[in-house]
Formats: C-alpha cells, sequence, structure tokens
C-alpha cells in the first residue's frame, strides 16, 4: 500500500463515523439487557465481594456487546455486575458513547446511584473499556464520585488522549474536519489529544484521593495512541502493560476488551487485590 494512502484511509474512517451517524438509522436495535446473569438488581454483594462492579462500555459500543466476555467472567467469581449504555445520540440505536464525555460522566453518575440503592452496597467498583476507563475519572474528580467508588481500572483507556497512530494530527490539513467531529460525534473530539476536555480533566493531576487505580495496556494498541498516553501518574496507581505479564499476547484494542482472558484476570486481582494471583499466559485457561 502507497504510504499516502495507509495515512488516508484511517483518518477517512473516522470522518465517516462522524458523518454517518447523522443519518437516521431504521432497522437496527437497541441493545437490551444481557440474559447472563448480570444487571440483576436482585443481586446483593457477598462478605467475599462486598462491592457491585459497574462495567463502563468504549466508544461506538453498549452495555451488551462490550461485556460478553468479562460480565460473565466476573459474574461466576461471584460479583454483581452491572452495565449500562451511555454517550446516545438520538436516532443512533446500538453504538454509543458518542455524546459529549462530560455529560456521559453525569450519566454515569446516576447509573452507580441506581446500582447502590439497589444493592445496599456503600461503594462500587468501576471497569471500563477505552473511553469507558477515561470518562469515570471525570465523575471522580468533579461529580463526587470519589466518594461512591473503590477502585477505577482502565482497559486500554483514553485517559490522556489520542493521536489514532498519528492520523488526528492531520485534521488542520482537512478544512471542517474537526468541526465535523466535534458536531456529529462530540466524544471522538473530546479524546483527541490536547482537547479542552482532556486539558480540564487533567488539569491538577491524574487522580484523586481514595480511589485506587490500574490500567491495563497493550504495546498493540492502534487506537488510543501512543499507547503509553494510558498510564496514569499519583497515589494508588497501577500501570499494567498486559505483554509484561504474557509476552506473546498480541490483543490490540478492541480484544483487549472483548476477549482477553490475560486482561480479564488483571482485572480480578485489581478488583481484589487481597486475593490477587499472579498473572501469566496461563491466566488464560483459568
Amino acid at each position: 500500500m502507497l504510504p499516502w494512502k495507509r495515512v488516508l484511509r484511517p483518518l477517512a474512517a473516522l470522518l465517516l463515523t462522524a458523518a454517518a451517524i447523522t443519518v437516521p438509522a431504521t432497522t437496527a436495535q437497541a441493545s437490551g439487557a444481557p440474559g447472563s446473569g448480570w444487571n440483576d438488581y436482585s443481586c446483593k454483594p457477598s462478605a467475599a465481594h462486598p462491592r457491585p462492579v459497574v462495567l463502563v462500555h468504549g466508544t461506538l459500543g453498549n452495555s451488551v456487546d462490550n461485556w460478553l466476555g468479562l460480565a460473565p467472567y466476573l459474574k461466576v467469581r461471584g460479583y454483581c455486575v452491572f452495565s449500562l449504555d451511555y454517550g446516545r445520540l438520538e436516532g443512533v440505536p446500538f453504538f454509543h458513547g458518542l455524546g459529549p464525555v462530560e455529560k456521559s460522566a453525569g450519566e454515569l453518575k446516576g447509573f452507580v446511584d441506581k446500582v447502590l440503592a439497589a444493592t445496599g452496597a456503600a461503594e462500587t467498583d468501576v471497569v471500563g473499556h477505552s473511553q469507558g476507563g477515561m470518562m469515570p475519572r471525570y465523575y471522580l474528580k468533579f461529580l463526587g464520585g470519589a466518594a461512591k467508588v473503590n477502585a477505577l481500572v482502565g482497559i486500554a483507556p483514553s485517559n490522556h488522549g489520542t493521536t489514532l497512530s498519528g492520523f488526528t494530527h492531520l485534521l488542520p490539513y482537512f478544512p471542517g474536519a474537526a468541526d465535523l467531529l466535534a458536531k456529529n460525534t462530540p466524544a471522538l473530539a473530546d479524546q483527541v489529544t490536547g482537547s479542552a476536555f482532556l486539558t480540564k480533566l487533567n488539569a491538577g493531576g491524574d487522580t484523586v484521593p481514595g480511589v485506587r487505580y490500574t490500567v491495563i495496556a497493550t504495546r498493540y494498541d492502534e487506537v488510543v495512541t501512543p499507547w503509553r498516553s494510558q498510564y496514569l501518574t499519583g497515589p494508588d496507581v497501577r500501570n499494567v502493560l498486559l505483554q509484561d505479564l504474557c509476552p506473546v499476547d498480541l490483543s490490540e484494542h478492541v480484544a483487549i476488551g472483548l476477549l482477553d482472558r490475560v486482561a480479564f484476570h488483571e482485572v480480578a486481582n485489581a478488583l481484589d487485590p487481597a486475593r490477587a494471583r499472579p498473572t501469566t499466559c496461563a491466566s488464560a485457561f483459568e
């Protein structure tokens, strides 16, 4: 492939996403509640796992598909597990996480309150993929979430934005492209490195007191780039590279959140550090 084609194709895909969702969908169905045992509001946390787990999907994800791997993994290990849809745009079913990230954080706040009221727990743990690993930090920092969240686990989170493998640097060369993103898919614009949203989020430090943070990244991430930008700094932070746990794990941005059981094992460790066991390639078979 010629170099210029390699550059333009991902950028074109980004812009087409922003443009395409302005066309109302006619046949797609909105995601429904999963039938495998999570989002069970009668679930009461156990003494072993006293906090319910809230799963926060990524951009273009939803409360079901993003968690078909991890939700059952946690559920069978005794957790009360819940997931929400957020960042929905009018006329766009199924593909969520596209609205302004600040507004989505407000939706997360309401959902956490609902889960805590139903379960009777004092705190929850939050696990998010991609935007879902970054957006809760706004809730923690600005919306009172630190009093209700014990731990935040981000799987390939867009904590400091993304260059999308360098392609966002080309936006100024396409007149109107940045405006198209901001108008039609605000969450995409909010996650570009250097955005006003991220500048506000990260000003004064990455973390807030009283919350444990874990970041699980993959060196093969092609969406949130450079991958080291996912890491956080501050007290009670643990940054983990998937390939340090299992060198032969080739998961990229999507796979690490959807089906990587090595990453899932490390999520379980982050949720219950007192019972943590070493994560290795063999963890994929546990």
